[in-house]
């Protein structure tokens, strides 16, 4: 919860799966009206634009696709870049279990998006591979993994990474009332009527 707290308050939109969603929902981050309360300006001005909570739930721990998915239309539709890597985005695994977290965060690594694990390093005993997996991916694929077991220290390197990615990217810091235009903050409901209203996919003939 301190990592997402601190993330959310920190203008960070945060994408989760698996078992972290089920922790942040049960912390109450997955409703719209939880921005309000914990993000920061620039995320609660988004947040309140169209809807949506600080925290988007994207299925389960095999889901991870998808946010590659949301990355790769980062780059694409806001013209930023013809690529994943660079991207001002960081995966994370605060408390993996598995070495199926660990095949998730090599693909994320390869495609380009750094990836920090909670704990200890398995291969820590090798200085070899540690130089490998972080200094040397990074700058061949621009990913890279870290195991760090201090909570405050993952949220500081995760931000270095996303404010280093900004930076070289020339995006321009968040200015209050800059973006934002009419804004209604939409409750469940709300959505649930929009959906009810909007007319039946009827097929192609």
């Amino acid at each position: 919860r301190f990592r997402a707290t601190e993330l959310v308050r920190r203008d960070v939109l945060v994408v989760s799966t698996g078992c972290g969603s089920a922790a942040c929902g049960t912390a109450g981050f997955l409703i719209p009206e939880m921005a309000l309360d914990t993000a920061g300006p620039g995320l609660r001005e988004v947040c309140e634009a169209i809807g949506i909570p600080p925290i988007l739930h994207l299925g389960a721990c095999v889901d991870n696709s998808r946010i590659l998915t949301i990355v790769s239309a980062m780059a694409q539709e806001g013209g930023l870049s013809d690529e994943i890597g660079g991207m001002p985005a960081v995966g994370i695994a605060p408390e993996w279990m598995s070495e199926k977290a660990l095949a998730i965060g090599c693909y994320f690594a390869a495609s380009g998006v750094p990836v920090i694990f909670g704990g200890e390093s398995p291969v820590g005993a090798s200085k070899q591979v540690t130089h490998l997996m972080t200094e040397v991916w990074l700058e061949r694929f621009r990913g890279a993994l870290h195991f760090e077991p201090d909570p405050e220290k993952i949220l500081e390197l995760a931000l270095t990474y996303i404010d280093g990615a900004r930076e070289d990217l020339n995006l321009r810091k968040y200015e209050p009332g800059k973006f934002g235009g009419e804004r209604v903050l939409m409750d469940m409901a709300a959505r649930r009527g929009i959906e009810k209203a909007a007319k039946p996919h009827i097929g192609i003939y």
